[in-house]
């Protein structure tokens, strides 16, 4: 698939700005197990639209208070909520069901993005290669092929995601999840280069290499870990760069997300491309991978965020 790489440029060398004044809610923290990562992300999004000139409001929202969303005067909302509650598409149909404008995309498509088994099934449709895999519950025994991976079915940020070598540490993890959730799923090791690829308006943003210090990606390499290194001049074939951008893109759209995402790849030794999954809400913070890939493509941070709430508004016609 050709693959249009992103411009957003106008006469006078600004990215995605405009000069008019909007009132923003930003929704971050909620209930799950990325809250602390999801504040970070909301912090960092409000500051940048204010410094945009916008009147910006955060908000730590929760199933069991949404009273943010009742405020009046809202523009758009900037969802900034990673994981459960803000993922799942739970708060976007509370978005909807009040008329507001929100970025990103909608309940069914962050649904299907936030279940790996359901969203690996439609990559599959798609024609993308994707990892074998197996949903293990209780009345399942974890007899999985090793190297694998044990990840729960709608985490994120790499929260509770095991790389078992031995059956002892997959059965553990398993376990682990199993009590916490009832179900697990496990998933074939693919080793390889970690690559991530970010879409923004429908068009993929430059391939990024992942190198952690640690073992894999974790959520320490992620958020916490300066050794993580991030590369974009990875040294790739032009062909395979082409493909994993074309990739991400028919996974974006595979699974109807709006605005933007973030897909996840293993490239292995022999050059087949294995997509992960795709992040809806993909973090914001100085680590996050979507700003870097955005800086790479010259746009900053402050413009990346202006232009996400452009293409909820322009989605609503305003």
């Amino acid at each position: 698939m050709p693959v249009e790489p992103l411009v957003m440029e106008h006469a006078t060398g600004q990215v995605g700005l405009r000069t008019d004044v909007l009132d923003i809610t930003v929704l971050m923290g909620g209930p799950g197990s990325e809250r602390d990562v999801s504040i970070m992300s909301g912090r960092s999004v409000a500051d940048a639209l204010k410094r945009c000139g916008h009147r910006v409001t955060t908000a730590d929202i929760s199933p069991d208070d949404t009273s943010a969303l009742d405020r009046e005067g809202i523009d758009a909302v900037f969802i900034a909520l990673h994981g459960t509650f803000g993922e799942d598409g739970r708060v976007q149909r509370l978005c909807e069901q009040r008329g507001l404008s929100y970025v990103g995309s909608g309940p069914a498509a962050s649904a299907l993005a936030m279940d790996k088994d359901a969203s690996k099934r439609s990559f599959r449709r798609a024609g993308l290669a994707t990892p074998e895999w197996v949903v293990i519950d209780r009345s399942a025994k974890s007899d999985f092929p090793l190297p694998c991976v044990i990840k729960p079915i709608d985490g994120g940020s790499s929260v509770d995601v095991t790389i078992a070598r031995d059956e002892a540490t997959r059965d553990a993890a398993v376990g682990n999840l199993l009590a916490d959730d009832g179900r697990a799923m496990v998933e074939a090791f693919i080793p390889g280069r970690e690559m991530t690829v970010s879409i923004l308006a429908d068009k993929p943003l430059p391939v990024i290499e992942i190198r952690p210090a640690r073992e894999f990606y974790d959520y320490i390499a992620k958020y916490d870990d300066d050794a993580t290194q991030f590369i974009f001049d990875t040294q790739l074939p032009p062909a395979i760069a082409r493909h994993l951008q074309a990739a991400a893109l028919t996974a974006h759209r595979a699974l109807g997300c709006k605005d933007f995402s973030r897909a996840d790849f293993i490239l292995d030794p022999d050059g087949t491309v294995w997509l992960l999954e795709v992040n809806t809400i993909p973090g914001f913070t100085t680590h996050s991978l979507l700003p870097k890939a955005a800086a790479a493509a010259g746009i900053s941070f402050e413009q990346l965020c202006e232009r996400i709430v452009r293409l909820a508004l322009e989605r609503a016609g305003k």
